[in-house]
């Protein structure tokens, strides 16, 4: 190209003057001089309120069971029963006898064919014994009742109690239940040979628990309210008597458990019959005559003494005691007591001089007082 040629190609492409080169725009951007224009954003409305949904239904059913499982734990019947059973395990006697529907009247006690004289002693925290493992579930509800059962070691010892439970007054919203069948039961207790007796760690004399008070028949059971579910251990251990014990199970509701304890008299109480009995005999053994005054030995002569009879206790008798109803017996026991004497025959006037063992078989009875004082009477077999 010549000289001409490339100044005329420079003019060709040589801005005007007074004008400002302008670049190439990007396709999405507007020249100078030309309108703008946004493109639209995409809506989030729909997703917010599909998430927010979600959440709040996660919520109410998070509501839902956690309700549930509040109402289990706090304010369902089993909640109820189960609150029950623990203050037992505690020791919580007096707690207990506030839990609605615990409490029961002499007329309720009357309609259920329990004695109407039961006796409250029963019902505290010596009376207890430990209750573990308790496992409560619900039952059947027929006309707003509802039953519960619980199982559970009393004492150590398993069992199973169905309780009856209905809805009491609601408080708001919380709903509050009560026994709709008394948990008490009774124990209807009779011991022989013995006034006082011990349940647990809790000590009952039978005059202070029975409605006669001092006036009480030794051999009348003893009716005494207890809680269900409950172990109760009866013995006695006294200075006359004791028993190894029994071991009684309140496990239902309302039920009248008899019980019956037979004592044996201690080694102790055996001793000091054994003693009063040597001191009678001896007693008996001083008097100077044939036939000692209220005594179970004598000597019959047909002829005259001499002189007043020496007698001794050649061979004191073992004593054994036995129950005897409320009171004690001596079985009949042999024994010898000596004479020493000096006869005058009378038909012809000789002496015979006796020196001689006298057999005898002796019994006896032992009354005691209320007062614990033992009064013993002892006789031959000649006076039947």
């Amino acid at each position: 190209m010549d000289q001409q040629g490339a100044v005329a190609a420079a003019r060709t492409v040589a801005p005007a003057a007074g004008t400002v080169p302008v670049p190439d725009a990007p396709a999405d951007v507007a020249a100078p001089g030309d309108a703008a224009v946004i493109p639209p954003r995409k809506s989030h409305l729909g997703r917010d309120l599909t998430l927010i949904v979600v959440v709040v239904g996660m919520l109410l059913a998070g509501l839902g069971v956690g309700g549930v499982f509040v109402y289990r734990a706090l304010y369902s019947p089993a909640a109820f029963v189960q609150h029950y059973l623990e203050l037992l395990a505690e020791g919580h006697a007096a707690d207990a006898l506030k839990v609605p529907g615990v409490v029961i009247d002499r007329s309720q006690l009357d309609a259920a064919g329990l004695p109407k004289s039961a006796s409250e002693a029963l019902l505290r925290q010596a009376a207890l014994s430990t209750l573990t493992h308790i496992s409560v579930t619900t039952g059947k509800t027929v006309d707003g009742v509802t039953d519960v059962t619980a199982s559970y070691h009393a004492g150590g010892n398993p069992g199973t109690t169905t309780f009856q439970v209905r809805r009491g007054n609601d408080i708001g919203f919380v709903p509050t239940w009560r026994f709709a069948r008394s948990p008490l039961a009774v124990v209807e207790l009779t011991v022989h040979g013995a006034m006082q007796f011990q349940v647990n760690r809790f000590r009952v004399d039978k005059r202070q628990v029975g409605l006669a008070g001092a006036e009480v028949n030794p051999a009348d059971p003893v009716p005494l309210l207890v809680f269900s579910p409950g172990l109760y251990s009866v013995r006695v251990d006294t200075p006359i008597s004791y028993s190894p014990g029994v071991a009684v199970l309140s496990d239902a509701p309302l039920k009248n458990v008899p019980v019956t304890l037979q004592t044996k008299p201690t080694e102790t109480f055996i001793a000091v019959v054994q003693n009063k009995v040597d001191d009678y005999l001896n007693t008996c053994a001083a008097q100077q005559v044939l036939q000692p005054s209220g005594c179970p030995f004598g000597y019959t002569v047909q002829n005259r003494i001499e002189a007043p009879p020496t007698w001794s206790i050649a061979h004191s008798p073992k004593v054994t005691v036995v129950p005897d109803g409320e009171n004690w017996a001596i079985l009949p026991t042999r024994a010898d007591a000596h004479i020493v004497v000096d006869i005058r025959e009378i038909y012809d006037g000789s002496l015979r001089h006796i020196d001689e063992d006298v057999p005898f078989t002796m019994s006896g009875t032992i009354t005691v007082s209320p007062s614990g004082t033992a009064s013993i009477r002892v006789s031959s077999d000649d006076d039947g």
